[in-house]
């Protein structure tokens, strides 16, 4: 496993896998907040649930990063909350430095290669919002990016869960990974924001298609903002279905 360690610039830090790129962010006078534009974005499934049913919902992460969408889901979605992490450094470091609380009734932390673990039959049709983040230390492309792990991804899904995916890296390849989630999940369920200014372009896909109204999303939009600090409202701007 490649050396974890961490940085801080100014009231940020960042983390490492023993290179220069960042696996992960915290505000250090802020850290259950989310940082970076593209993790923000990996919330944006928050749009097609009601509000007031979020915290009764399971939330997994495949990647821990610096455990910014896992502390969020805890701590402020207040969420049951699981994530899979393959480095158990990459755990004790959130642990030590990120500010990721212990294991109790509302987070589990497992350690294990996420395309096996996702196969066991426990977690099928049990998560509502699956975030998949998995880069090695050269983020060149994402790890896991085949159509059957996309099909074993939307097996774990409940009828309204969706899965967010971060697509990056100069050896990756936005248009055969979208293919390939068009391939497990249908292209009727798949929406993408237009890349940041990083090169982050998030993915989501729907377990059932949908494609509210307009106006529900704005409505949506608000009350994430109001209620979770998220800038909802300007995803909007640059999100929409793929064959929209």
């Amino acid at each position: 496993m490649p050396e974890v360690n961490f940085s801080d610039y100014g009231d940020v830090r960042t983390l490492h896998l023993g290179t220069e790129w960042v696996q992960g962010s915290m505000l250090l006078n802020a850290p259950f907040d989310i940082e970076l534009d593209y993790v923000q974005r990996m919330m944006a499934w928050l749009l097609f649930v009601p509000p007031g049913s979020v915290a009764k919902r399971h939330a997994m992460q495949l990647g821990l990063g610096a455990a910014a969408l896992t502390k969020f889901s805890r701590k402020k979605l207040r969420m049951c909350t699981t994530a899979i992490e393959i480095n158990p450094q990459v755990v004790s470091a959130c642990r030590f430095w990120f500010k990721l609380p212990p294991d109790d009734e509302r987070l589990n932390i497992v350690i294990g290669d996420a395309a096996l673990k996702i196969q066991q039959a426990e977690w099928a049709g049990t998560v509502d919002a699956l975030q998949v983040d998995l880069y090695d230390q050269d983020a060149a492309a994402p790890v896991l990016d085949s159509e059957d792990f996309y099909a074993d991804c939307r097996r774990l899904l409940t009828e309204e869960g969706c899965m967010t995916v971060n697509l990056f890296g100069e050896d990756s390849s936005y248009p055969q990974s979208v293919a390939k989630i068009s391939a497990a999940f249908g292209a009727d369920a798949v929406w993408a924001f237009r890349p940041t200014r990083e090169g982050n372009t998030v993915v989501l896909a729907q377990r059932t298609p949908s494609r509210p109204a307009r106006a529900e999303l704005l409505e949506r939009a608000d009350a994430i903002q109001t209620r979770w600090g998220l800038p909802a409202p300007k995803w909007l701007k640059v999100f929409k279905p793929i064959e929209a």
